[in-house]
């Protein structure tokens, strides 16, 4: 089977009500994303780190995937799929695709702030500094703050550099380094761009543009690839 790639970012999600920072009343309305979204704002002030993390999780048990993730789903029927994923809900497992990677943490766990090879999964919407990991330090948000490496960045540059098909959903393509992660696909791979806003792309690949939400373009990219 052909690999199809998938990168997705907070469009993918938004139809499903998971909130933005970036679009008309995002997040960065409410919040100054430096002291909730950082190494300095969990060192200043860790509490409200929690806070902003218990509302984004919150909403997420509330929420399920919409027709874009079944979709992408739907296209294991005939491509090997692989997801490289921008956001940190847990809306493409839960639509049941198999192949995922979180650049940017997971929302649903917590890890170790001593020790990072200390993950664990939450079942509940709330984390405070009440909680702790068994060598007893404050367990954090499992996220990938602004001012830290993405360490899942060189495997996904190499999932795409393998791609016989790749799509881009629901993301402007102006967060690095995962905006960068488009030049990495083969020169003759078609790439196929679903945003309503088309982002400003300088690459000279193969690419076509799908003007439209997330699961709006996925039907149409089902009719382009002559699919059922």
């Amino acid at each position: 089977m052909k690999k199809l790639v998938v990168l997705s970012g907070a469009g993918m999600s938004a139809e499903s009500g998971i909130r933005t920072f970036r679009d008309m009343g995002g997040l960065w309305k409410e919040y100054d994303v430096m002291e909730v979204a950082s190494p300095t704002a969990w060192n200043n002030n860790p509490k409200l780190v929690h806070q902003f993390y218990n509302e984004r999780r919150k909403q997420l048990f509330e929420c399920e995937p919409n027709q874009g993730h079944h979709l992408i789903k739907k296209l294991e029927k005939h491509f090997d799929v692989h997801i490289v994923t921008q956001n940190v809900d847990d809306l493409h497992e839960r639509a049941g695709s198999s192949k995922i990677l979180h650049l940017h943490g997971e929302l649903k766990k917590a890890r170790s702030t001593v020790d990072s090879s200390l993950v664990y999964e939450l079942d509940k919407w709330e984390l405070g500094l009440e909680d702790k990991c068994e060598k007893g330090s404050p367990l954090r948000p499992h996220i990938v703050w602004f001012g830290e490496s993405v360490p899942a960045i060189s495997e996904a540059a190499e999932i795409v550099a393998q791609a016989d098909i790749f799509l881009i959903i629901g993301t402007s393509l102006n967060v690095y380094p995962a905006a960068g992660l488009i030049d990495y696909a083969p020169n003759n791979t078609p790439v196929y761009i679903i945003d309503p806003n088309q982002p400003a792309i300088h690459s000279k690949k193969n690419i076509a543009f799908i003007t439209e939400i997330a699961s709006v373009g996925m039907e149409k990219l089902f009719e382009i690839l002559e699919l059922e």
